[in-house]
């Protein structure tokens, strides 16, 4: 996982991009929330990054009209730099849906051109604080939290389909206790495994399964400071990995370098079970529930 304080070498582009659609923004500010709905009359909702959207769109059904700024898997959101369109389209939202913990600034701040749009902030309801692990998405607890939360303002925004937008939040929470049952069986193998990884992206999966951190931490802190681990550090991943203290390694597959590969050669040859997985969510999976559960089906299958 990159560090947070790297969000702050793009803040000054962001800040440039409001500014420079700062006026458009008034203007829409100062309207009614129906006149920034959708076109068709539905609730304008815009989600910061893909990961949320099948969230949002599963709530909100027909009922509202939900449209991704970072839409590009290839894309992260570390690297995202939003154009002037994407501040307008998160400026004319009813509700704005962030990830937040630092992961999706660019976001976050464009919503001060909002001031009439509500913002959820997944990781605020989940009492996840700025600088903390942001991949929060994997958090059995965040998903839950924003769902609610974010279900509470479909339903101020458009109170006469409050039944509706209610319906589909149990239709989308059976889903849910769905996946954290498949959790809870997996953990009855996976508790208290060590696994190591070359970035913590599962973090909280991780966490939720019971797993052990066993990353070296000089290793975890220069990769969260977005530098690279000292030869001194990289050797002693690759003793432990050779040793079979780590049981399982996590790989970040949109994070790989020179580092990262020696790391995965070093668990292959030591015949360590390892787990891909990316940061955003692929194509082939139908939203965010699919992915995470099969994910989780993998770490099940990697422990011995």
């Amino acid at each position: 996982m990159r560090n947070t304080s790297g969000f702050h070498k793009i803040a000054a582009r962001v800040a440039a991009v409001v500014g420079a659609v700062a006026m458009m923004a008034v203007t829409v500010g100062c309207g009614t929330s129906s006149a920034r709905s959708a076109a068709d009359g539905t609730v304008n909702v815009v989600v910061s990054i893909n990961q949320w959207k099948s969230v949002a769109s599963d709530i909100g059904g027909s009922k509202a009209t939900v449209t991704s700024i970072l839409a590009n898997q290839n894309v992260e959101a570390h690297d995202f730099e939003p154009q002037p369109s994407d501040i307008v389209k998160i400026s004319k939202a009813q509700i704005v849906l962030v990830n937040g913990a630092g992961y999706d600034s660019w976001a976050t701040k464009a919503t001060q051109n909002a001031p009439d749009a509500v913002v959820v902030n997944a990781a605020t309801t989940a009492g996840i604080a700025s600088g903390a692990n942001p991949h929060v998405w994997f958090s059995a607890a965040a998903r839950k939290a924003a769902a609610k939360a974010y279900l509470t303002q479909l339903q101020k925004a458009a109170p006469d389909d409050s039944s509706y937008f209610a319906g589909r939040y149990e239709a989308w929470l059976k889903k849910e206790n769905a996946l954290e049952k498949t959790i809870a069986e997996a953990k009855s193998k996976t508790q208290g495994i060590s696994y190591a990884a070359t970035e913590s992206v599962a973090h909280y999966l991780a966490e939720d399964l019971g797993l052990k951190d066993a990353t070296p931490s000089g290793y975890v802190q220069a990769t969260e400071n977005d530098s690279e681990p000292a030869p001194g550090d990289i050797r002693t991943f690759q003793k432990k990995l050779e040793s079979g203290s780590i049981k399982m390694l996590i790989v970040n597959d949109q994070e790989m370098n020179s580092t990262s590969s020696l790391i995965v050669s070093t668990a292959k040859k030591s015949k360590v079970p390892i787990v891909h997985l990316t940061e955003s969510m692929p194509s082939k999976e139908k939203d965010l529930t699919t992915w995470v559960t099969s994910l989780v089906k993998s770490v099940d299958a990697a422990v011995k």
